[in-house]
C-alpha cells in the first residue's frame, strides 16, 4: 500500500489531500471538500496532466511579446519539451487571441494558442 499527499489545485481552497493507492489503483481519497478534489487527485497520481503557459517574440507588433498556452491540458512530463519547442518561435503581428502559435507541439496533439491580442 503506499500513501500519497496531495494540495489540491482544484479550487482555492487548497485541500490537503492523501491518497491511498494499492497495485497502482487508487483505492481511498482524504481529505477533499468538494468533488473536485476527488477528481483531481486520482488524476493526480495516475496520470497528471497541465496547461502550460508561456510568451512568443512578436516582430511588428504594438508588443514585443504575446502570451500563449496549450489549448488543452497536456502530460506533466511533456512540459520542458513543449517550452523547448516553443521558446525559438517568433510570429508576425497581428495575432489575435485563438491564433494557433504552434500547431500539435511536441506531439501532443495539443496547439499552442495566443492570449492577447497585437496590433500591427
Amino acid at each position: 500500500m503506499e500513501k500519497r499527499d496531495l494540495t489540491c489545485i482544484g479550487c482555492p481552497l487548497g485541500c490537503q489531500i492523501t491518497v491511498t493507492m494499492e497495485n497502482g489503483e487508487v483505492t481511498d481519497v482524504k481529505g477533499n471538500t468538494c468533488p473536485r478534489g476527488d477528481k483531481y487527485a486520482r488524476e493526480e497520481v495516475t496520470n497528471p496532466t497541465r496547461v502550460v503557459t508561456s510568451i512568443v517574440k512578436v516582430e511588428g507588433g504594438n508588443l514585443a511579446a504575446v502570451s500563449v498556452k496549450t489549448k488543452d491540458v497536456i502530460p506533466k512530463g511533456k512540459i520542458f519539451d513543449i517550452l523547448d519547442e516553443i521558446k525559438p518561435v517568433v510570429v508576425k503581428a497581428p495575432v489575435k487571441i485563438g491564433d494557433v502559435i504552434v500547431p500539435n507541439v511536441a506531439g501532443t496533439g495539443v496547439d499552442v494558442i495566443a492570449t492577447k491580442n497585437i496590433q500591427a
